[in-house]
């Protein structure tokens, strides 16, 4: 008999699975239009590839420290200084295998089995499922339309004071940012209440009116996960860091040593020369934006008139309770009638989520079109209701 852990019981990243169902029709030669996944159609920038393909040549690429190649985390810093006119030791920097390894590392170094973690709700699903696995209780912060998708500090401490808060903006899935204000409104409850801060800035880059501010605007006792996934287009590269509390760096490095060893060592040598190639990252972003005006203008057409307002990121949150109450089931009939992949919302929300699609304009123009092409020609067949287009955002 094979044993199984508890903590190994927790539920599925769903998008993952959409993707697979979705990779599974094209390879039996369907065609399918990719709205499920946060991931930009653009493969990382040339410089990048060339610099990998330079170490791959001349250096032996074998484990590097722990928390990174020193030289990979001075150019973190330094970009601090360029993006946020902020001065960052790097010796505060941990490089992670993507943003994923970030989040295991700051919730293992900063809470124990038992400790509340208090997250907005709809968000990011792997910060609940990571949590759970350890053994940390989620404490769910319900957001609407009301506060932006967002926590207030008032919300924080409605109930006993949890003893973390992740905040993320712009925000999974629903694409609001935290302006300054409301950031220092939290970084400051946080500290008067003794309450852990970490701030998920993997979006940061992709925004749509002002620039997203970072929570070592307001505090240097917050953590700070960031991605080279998403602004960098290197998701399949797994690199990211972390911004930690000095007082931190010794146990991040010990937990990393032992988890991870060291970050993937040819894909720090890349990232370093991405922070160089702003000229083609901000053409990312300027088809993003094309990408969400043209969601935003069709979507009450196809019937769908209420979403969440995304100010960066690249989703729209979408109300689709005219059309079901079950939006997993939704999904997969999108994916089979249409051949559209989206993802369904209870994947972010499972008290309110099972209304809600999230739709991804990483993509191309032309698929975001094509999408909407499909997404019409199956709503004529099938028909249903289409409620007033009347948008909320």
């Amino acid at each position: 008999m094979v044993r199984l852990s508890g903590r190994s019981a927790i539920p599925p990243f769903i998008v993952m699975d959409v993707m697979r169902a979705a990779d599974a029709r094209a390879a039996a030669g369907d065609p399918v239009v990719h709205l499920e996944v946060g991931q930009p159609s653009t493969s990382a920038p040339p410089p990048v590839i060339e610099a990998a393909r330079l170490a791959l040549l001349r250096d032996r690429l074998g484990y590097t420290d722990a928390l990174g190649l020193p030289a990979l985390r001075q150019r973190i810093a330094r970009h601090y200084g360029e993006r946020y006119d902020l001065s960052i030791d790097w010796r505060r920097i941990v490089v992670t295998t993507g943003s994923s390894a970030g989040f295991v590392l700051a919730f293992l170094a900063a809470f124990d089995a038992g400790d509340r973690l208090a997250m907005a709700i709809p968000g990011y699903p792997a910060y609940r499922h990571i949590a759970s696995a350890f053994g940390i209780v989620t404490a769910p912060i319900v957001v609407e339309a009301a506060t932006r998708f967002q926590p207030t500090a008032a919300m924080v401490t409605a109930e006993v004071p949890p003893q973390g808060l992740i905040v993320a903006s712009p925000a999974n899935p629903t694409g609001t940012v935290l302006g300054s204000e409301a950031l220092a409104n939290l970084a400051a409850i946080c500290a008067e209440r003794d309450i852990t801060l970490i701030s998920d800035e993997i979006y940061h880059g992709i925004t749509y009116d002002a620039p997203a501010c970072s929570a070592l605007a307001a505090t240097d006792d917050a953590i700070v996960v960031n991605s080279f996934s998403k602004y960098f287009s290197m998701t399949g590269w797994r690199i990211g860091w972390l911004v930690v509390p000095e007082a931190m760096t010794r146990r991040i490095e010990c937990l990393a040593q032992n988890f991870y060893i060291s970050p993937p060592s040819l894909s720090q040598h890349a990232a370093i020369v991405a922070f160089d190639c702003e000229e083609e990252l901000q053409r990312n972003v300027t088809r993003y934006a094309r990408n969400r005006a043209l969601l935003a203008a069709t979507l009450p057409e196809l019937g769908w008139p209420r979403f969440a307002p995304a100010d960066g990121a690249f989703y729209t949150y979408v109300d689709v309770s005219a059309d079901t109450n079950d939006s997993l089931r939704f999904s997969q009939r999108l994916l089979a009638e249409a051949g559209v992949a989206t993802t369904p919302g209870v994947d972010f929300d499972p008290v309110n989520g099972h209304c809600w699609l999230r739709l991804s304009y990483a993509g191309a123009t032309s698929e975001i079109e094509d999408a909407i092409a499909r997404l019409a020609a199956w709503r004529g067949t099938t028909g249903g209701t289409r409620p007033p287009a009347t948008s909320s955002s």
